[in-house]
């Protein structure tokens, strides 16, 4: 009886033990939740990107995998959000007080997320020796009141694609593309063609591709955008002189042609310049891949934005997108570690040779393009060349709603419902009653 009580007690005592061992684990496992660790005591990091394709989002996992593997206290996790809603969801989760650590945003708004306060200054958190290794013109992009408020990461910029055959069938040499606007019209018209009133291919249109009206106008003014910080630069003599420019475009094709043009490659067929519908075509260098992949075999040429005059630069215009820390993240130190190591030559040069994008560490741009051939390494060397006459143009903090007033009447000069003189000066006049 003794012995069976004595076992009862032993029973009870090492249940009782079980079960503080239990709760203690479990608080231990709370707290380290709480504290936004893991169980092997890691600090969990949330990157949110909009990189969910089946070509990129494996690319930035392999990336955030290298990362996890290379250190042993972080561990970071990728999340995908779509790219409409992704910055909604910051913006009202940093509101909330629970964004994430790290995100992708827009290059050329980082000032306004700054200045809104909705972004964390990064020069608490990381060397400014960091710009040495990056593209000057993009570390200026990430200047609010002498601080950095991101990294960047990737960038753009537009290149010429032509179609040599076109150019043969023309008469024109394949090897000498155009290096003027003189010469961008020149050509065009001897590559149109025209059968019985309509036409089979269009030469070049200026606002088909990516570079738009607004960038041929920096083109003619030295590469100044709409702003330059806070100064307008609206109505400019150079603007308004490009802007009669491409309206001309637009009242020599006609109306109708240009719309009948856009409405088929707009429905989703096959791009216009693989396609053979458009010799001259202006585009981001990785563009390069869709011809790759469904040109079959297309024998194009590759040149720099023709300049507005003889001997003038090729100015350009570029976006991209930079690596952000949102407002009250909560492990804004290990997020500015894992910054860093997004921004190295490592990461950058995967993510350049699988991505064939632009990057904004300079090693690991010239370090990928040696491992380039054929069109390939052309194409990705012409936009290497072209960084140097590319401009970034922040939208500015005094009046970031611009681009609502400006280009409604870009379009009523393109299409002749009003002059570009009456449009540049009324689109400047309505700018200047949004200013804070």
């Amino acid at each position: 009886m003794g012995e069976k009580t004595a076992m009862k007690k032993g029973f009870h005592l090492g249940f009782i033990l079980l079960l503080l061992c239990s709760l203690v684990l479990s608080a231990c496992s709370n707290n380290t939740e709480a504290e936004g660790k893991n169980k092997d005591g890691k600090v969990v990091i949330d990157f949110q990107t909009f990189w969910g394709s089946e070509t990129r989002r494996p690319v930035i996992e392999k990336i955030v995998d290298d990362f996890n593997k290379s250190q042993d206290e972080i561990e970071v996790k990728h999340t995908f959000v779509p790219w409409g809603d992704i910055w909604t969801k910051n913006t009202a989760a940093v509101a909330a007080g629970n964004p994430a650590d790290v995100i992708v945003n827009d290059i050329n708004t980082v000032a306004h997320r700054a200045e809104n306060g909705q972004s964390e200054d990064l020069s608490q958190y990381i060397d400014e020796g960091i710009k040495d290794e990056l593209y000057p013109n993009l570390w200026e992009t990430v200047q609010y009141k002498d601080k950095f408020y991101g990294v960047p990461f990737t960038t753009d910029t537009r290149v010429l694609f032509y179609n040599k055959d076109a150019y043969k069938e023309a008469g024109l040499d394949p090897e000498q593309p155009p290096k003027t606007w003189k010469e961008l019209e020149d050509h065009a018209k001897k590559l149109d063609v025209k059968k019985d009133g309509i036409y089979e291919r269009i030469g070049f249109y200026p606002t088909w591709g990516s570079f738009g009206a607004g960038s041929w106008m920096a083109n003619a003014d030295d590469g100044k955008g709409f702003f330059e910080g806070n100064e307008m630069y609206i109505n400019t003599p150079n603007k308004v002189e490009a802007l009669k420019w491409v309206a001309g475009w637009h009242k020599r094709l006609g109306a109708k042609n240009v719309q009948a043009f856009q409405a088929e490659f707009g429905s989703g067929q096959t791009n216009p310049f693989i396609s053979e519908k458009v010799a001259i075509w202006t585009d981001i260098a990785s563009f390069y891949t869709q011809i790759r992949d469904t040109g079959k075999d297309m024998n194009f040429g590759i040149a720099p934005i023709p300049a507005f005059k003889e001997e003038g630069r090729n100015w350009n215009e570029g976006g991209g997108f930079v690596m952000e820390i949102p407002k009250g993240a909560k492990h804004p130190k290990e997020a500015a570690t894992f910054i860093e190591y997004l921004a190295s030559e490592k990461a950058q040069k995967y993510w350049a040779q699988k991505n064939y994008d632009n990057v904004a560490n300079k090693k690991a741009a010239e370090s990928v393009l040696k491992d380039f051939t054929g069109d390939e390494k052309l194409v990705y060397e012409q936009a290497l060349k072209n960084l140097k006459d590319t401009r970034f143009h922040p939208a500015p903090i005094d009046y970031p709603d611009y681009a609502s007033r400006v280009d409604p009447q870009l379009e009523a000069a393109i299409t002749g419902k009003s002059t570009p003189e009456k449009a540049l000066q009324k689109a400047e006049n309505d700018v200047k009653k949004l200013k804070r």
